[in-house]
């Protein structure tokens, strides 16, 4: 039966299964001019729409009319609601990166606590002015006060002068400055200048020189002494063949374990002076004070600073005048502290001694000092304890 529609004719099944036939194979091809039944069918479906739109626009449709069709929105106006999508998966985008970056930063805050820490009270700021200060200018003549504080900070392996003064001090053999020469005691400016060169390459052999540091003998500091000076050089070979704790090397000579802890990378900070004044008649004496900052590690990762301050006078005599061979040192007084190190210097070594370490060993018993305070003498005595490290 035909279906009837008020307000015009119908259509016969036969010629709506004919008109949706045509358009389905028209839509599956490539797109082309409609044929002339589709355009009639076309037409009349349009004038149909008009009508029901004429009868809505008086409040009632016709007997057995059907509302008309609705458009879908933007039917008409374009791709909008493609754009409204579109923004609507960037904000989805977005949302989801921001997710990701705020899970990641949790995670990392729960991993290492320590970041969020020090930015809020202030470490982290303390540490970037400390790295960007400028290094210190060379120590000409003893300072009269211990160095300004620094935020206190733990060495690591990637930082191991993070906390300390020496962070800003001058780096290995070039951190030993030699003065400029002139003649003093009767000796000519040449030999000064010899003396001074030679007492700056002792330091370097007994504190610097890394096979000495891993524990080996101080060949070129030891080439460098006088033989004929009484007593002393046999001393000191005897302490590197025999130490024991009345007569031991780490007095004169910087080295550590192998087999207990090896030196973080292989830079070691100075800060000292030296300078060549008149002794006792053909003497030439070069009184030299420097301090040397050792990180240290070990198998489980920890770091210490190693700070040791050596207090070494060398004697270049005249051979005329007394028992001495040319162009050699003698040694006149040395001494020496040493900090963040367990008392006692067993097998003639310095035993950095590392914060996760429970008491071990003899505990310091003498007085609180600052080890970057070069200030005053070095009084040695008793094993005491430090303000910094």
């Amino acid at each position: 039966m035909g279906r009837q529609d008020s307000g015009g004719p119908g259509m016969s099944d036969e010629e709506w299964e004919r008109f949706a036939g045509e358009v389905a194979r028209e839509s599956a091809g490539a797109p082309k001019e409609p044929s002339a039944r589709a355009r009639m069918v076309t037409e009349r479906l349009r004038r149909e729409d008009e009508e029901r739109a004429r009868a809505a626009g008086r409040g009632r449709l016709g007997r057995g009319a059907r509302p008309g069709r609705e458009e879908p929105p933007g039917w008409r106006t374009g791709p909008a609601w493609q754009e409204r999508e579109g923004r609507a998966q960037r904000k989805r985008r977005l949302k989801a990166a921001a997710a990701v970056v705020l899970i990641a930063g949790l995670a990392l805050v729960v991993v290492r606590p320590e970041l969020l820490i020090d930015r809020l009270t202030g470490k982290t700021g303390a540490r970037e002015r400390a790295a960007a200060a400028a290094p210190l200018p060379g120590e000409s003549v003893r300072p009269t006060a211990a160095p300004g504080d620094v935020y206190p900070d733990r060495p690591t392996l990637e930082e191991p002068f993070r906390g300390s003064p020496a962070l800003q001090w001058a780096e290995g053999a070039a951190a030993i400055e030699v003065p400029r020469a002139s003649a003093v005691a009767g000796m000519p400016q040449e030999r000064v200048a010899d003396a001074l060169a030679k007492a700056k390459a002792f330091l370097v052999s007994a504190n610097l020189d890394p096979a000495v540091l891993r524990g080996g003998r101080p060949e070129a500091a030891l080439a460098l002494l006088d033989p004929r000076q009484p007593d002393v050089p046999q001393k000191v070979q005897r302490s590197l063949a025999q130490p024991d704790a009345g007569d031991s090397p780490a007095v004169l000579f910087t080295r550590f374990d192998p087999a207990e802890v090896r030196p973080v990378g292989d830079v070691v900070k100075v800060r000292g002076s030296m300078r060549a004044e008149a002794g006792d008649p053909g003497e030439l004496r070069v009184v030299t004070d420097y301090t040397f900052v050792h990180p240290m590690t070990r198998a489980d990762g920890s770091v210490q600073r190693t700070i040791v301050r050596r207090q070494v006078i060398f004697s270049v005599l005249d051979p005329a005048r007394w028992q001495a061979t040319e162009g050699k040192l003698q040694l006149h007084t040395y001494k020496s502290e040493s900090s963040n190190v367990r008392c006692g210097t067993a097998g003639g070594f310095l035993h950095p001694d590392f914060p996760k370490d429970g008491p071990a060993g003899t505990r310091g018993s003498g007085p609180a000092t600052d080890p970057y305070d070069r200030s005053g003498e070095i009084h040695g005595g008793d094993c005491g304890t430090i303000t910094r490290s």
